[in-house]
Order: structure tokens, then sequence, then C-alpha cells
């Protein structure tokens, strides 16, 4: 088919005005002027109308468990008071509660235009029961060892099954989840294998000013809360959080580092000279937690390739990678609107070594995009984009067209948090506060 739009927002290029895609199987064949491309390329032609057509939008860290916790956690003055609290939460639902936020998360995400997802996925376990998604999914098995020993070639090779029956819209990556709840043999384990494998790799990095204090000075209610679990703390009072990955771990572009708000300046200088990675911003979930401003300009200058991910609702309002746009925009004026949108498709495809073939609108790409309506000249296209805060209400992800569900947002709830656990809640916030 030929799909005709007002403009198209290849990420590759200057917008196309009147523009066009053909489309043969699941791969871009041709772009251009409306006119160009019906002239050398074959198909119906498909006029989607004054809307601006672009690469679907990818989400660089999430966590898809999580999507029916809403609401459900009130800012917390440490970040080791939220963690507490959302362990309550969890202990609440049940295996049919998780793959139901799942499946929410799935169809939320496609109403705000994601075709691609990074999820972190605490359940390993889950995904023998999850059908499929109508998005590409990532899934990076969570792992942590405080108290219980972890398998990753066990946990890999679980997955891989899983991803035998899901089909090629999904692939595997592994996931220490943080310096202070995985041990180095956990974070060694999953390197060699993953790198056996041509696995992607992820962890939680320098998320808090909790996290900056257990490692930095052997202190705070992280340290106290990983005493209280008794993690070896050995580790602690002597470096930052970075500094300690950093002598850990051999990083290089397999590596997708979520968070890297709390740095000192000897970070920086270290950050200068390691191997570059990617980094994922969670602009919301960062304002939710009020962590210390995120240095993009100065990760960026220094060479790192900077992406966006919605972190959770647990800790975030929606699954909206544009609501996460005008959030950075808001925050960092300096930033043009085409930098922002490259951080949510270009970059994001990057991380997940997928740069080749998704991110942009171009021939010999996959065959992932969203349709919004557009009214501006192309000038003035990128601004318009990051700043759209409607549905979405046409994608096509491998050449297919796919319908979003339009759900109600009453179905993004807590439905097994019942009155005493809430209340449960309210007590240990304000006992804790």
């Amino acid at each position: 088919m030929i799909l005709r739009a007002r403009v198209v927002v290849t990420m590759d290029g200057e917008p196309i005005e009147n523009g066009a895609v053909a489309v043969r199987g699941s791969r871009i064949s041709h772009v251009g002027r409306f006119a160009d491309v019906t002239r050398h390329a074959a198909g119906t032609p498909l006029d989607l109308g004054e809307v601006a057509l672009l690469p679907g939008l990818i989400n660089a860290h999430c966590h898809l468990d999580y999507t029916l916790m809403r609401g459900a956690i009130a800012p917390t003055n440490f970040f080791a008071d939220w963690i507490e609290a959302i362990n309550l939460a969890k202990a609440s639902l049940t295996s049919t509660d998780y793959l139901a936020a799942i499946a929410a998360g799935f169809d939320q995400a496609q109403r705000y235009g994601t075709t691609a997802i990074a999820n972190f996925e605490a359940f390993p376990d889950l995904l023998a029961s999850i059908a499929g998604s109508p998005l590409r999914v990532w899934w990076f098995p969570e792992m942590i060892d405080i108290r219980t020993p972890v398998n990753v070639a066990d946990i890999v090779d679980r997955a891989c099954e899983y991803l035998s029956r899901a089909g090629p819209r999904s692939g595997l990556g592994l996931a220490p989840h943080s310096l202070y709840t995985a041990s180095p043999a956990l974070f060694a384990q999953a390197a060699e294998i993953a790198r056996r494998d041509g696995l992607l790799l992820s962890t939680h990095l320098a998320e808090s000013r909790d996290e900056t204090a257990m490692f930095r000075s052997a202190s705070g209610p992280l340290f106290e809360m990983m005493r209280r679990f008794e993690r070896g703390l050995d580790d602690c009072g002597r470096a930052t959080p970075l500094a300690r990955f950093l002598q850990q771990v051999r990083v290089g572009k397999d590596w997708i580092i979520a968070h890297l708000n709390e740095l000192s300046s000897g970070d920086f200088e270290l950050l200068a000279r390691s191997q570059k990675f990617h980094i994922v911003h969670c602009p919301r979930s960062h304002r939710y937690f009020s962590h210390t401003p995120f240095a993009i300009q100065r990760l960026r200058e220094l060479g790192f390739n900077v992406c966006l991910g919605t972190d959770s609702l647990a800790s975030n309002e929606s699954l909206s990678l544009f609501a996460e746009m005008r959030a950075l925009s808001e925050k960092e004026p300096a930033l043009s609107a085409r930098e922002i949108l490259e951080m949510a498709t270009v970059n994001g495809a990057a991380a997940l070594s997928k740069q080749a073939e998704l991110g942009r609108v171009r021939a010999g790409f996959a065959a992932d995009m969203i349709a919004v309506g557009s009214e501006y000249t192309d000038s003035e296209v990128y601004d318009e984009l990051i700043n759209f805060s409607a549905e979405v209400k046409w994608m096509m992800i491998e050449g297919e067209s796919v319908e979003p569900q339009n759900q109600e947002d009453s179905r993004f709830c807590f439905p097994s948090l019942n009155s005493e656990i809430f209340s449960a809640l309210r007590l240990w916030r304000k006992s804790s506060l």
C-alpha cells in the first residue's frame, strides 16, 4: 500500500509536505512526496488525511507489571520508603492481577503511540502465560539475589521458550535489578550469558539520594533497609554507585542504564573516560520522586545516547511518551523539539540495537508508524508533535494496521487493593514520613 499524509516526519531529514510512504510486506519501500512515491511504487493509495505520519515511539524503560498501581502510592520523603510501600502493595496481588496489569499496559501504551517497549519483568515465570503482544516488546527478566540465588541460564532458557511462541515482535535482555539488590556474581553471570547469546543488558543505577548515601557513606534509609534484609554491606562507604558499577562491570553499547540521576563531579570524570552506554531518562517519574535535576545536557555532551522511558505507573500517571516529551520540554527549554522527539524514536532504537530497523521512516526500515492530527507547517511540526496530548487513532506495526482498544481509564486502577490494604498503606505512610 501507499500511505499519504499531510506531512511525513521521517526523523531522517526534513519533514515532507504532502508526503507518502510505500509499504511492501513488513518493510518500507519508498518515502517521499506523494506524487513521486506513486510514480515509483506499486500499491493502493490510502489517504490518512491531515495528519503527521512519524515513526512509532519507543519506550526504553517500563515496568508493565505495575500498570494497575496508578495512584496507589503517594510520594514519600525517602526512596527506601517507596520501596517498602510498593513491596506492601505487591504482597496483595496475584499472578492473575499481574497478567491483567501487563495486558492493560499494552493497551495504554498503544493508545499513546508506543510501538516498542523495553519492559523489566519482575516475574519471569509469567511469560509462559502471556499470549503475546500487539507491540514489540523486549522482555528484561529482573533479577534479585539478596535472599535467594538466581540461575540466570534457567531464566534465559524459559524466556527463550516463550519467545519462540510469541513471534518476531518480542526480544530478550537481562536485568540485574540494581547494585543494592543484585550481587557482583549475578551481574557477572548475566553479562557473560548476554554476550554469549547476543542479548541486551539493563539495570537501575544512581537512581536516588538514598542509593548514593548507601554506597558513598554507608548510611541512610536504604542502607538500613539492606541491613534488615541481611545483605552484605562490605561494598558500602567507599564510592558512588556509578564508580562502584564501573569497577564491577564491563560496560559497553549492550548496556541500557535506567536513571543515572545522582552524579558527583568525580562521576562525570569517570563518564568522560568510560565506554558509552545508553541512558534512559523518565521525566515524570523523576519529578514524582523529586530527584536531583537530571544532567541531560552534560551527558549528551559527553557522547551518551539519552532516550526516554515512562518507568511504572507506581510512580507515574500514564504510559504516554508524548507526556514524557512535554515534561522534558518544560524542564529543559534549551532542547529543541526535534531533539526531544529523537529521544523517543531514533535514540530508543539505538538503545535496543535496532538503529537500522526502527526509529525512522526510511526505505528498508520496519513499517512501524503512527499518525496524529497535524495542522502546522513542516517547520513547526516538531513542536506540535511533542505537545500532542490526545490518543493516537492509527498505528502500523510490521506493515499491519493495529487498532488501539481505547479502553476507558477506569480500567487502569488497583482492583486487588481493597479498603483494608489502602488503609494499611495510608497508616504506613503516616508513620514513616
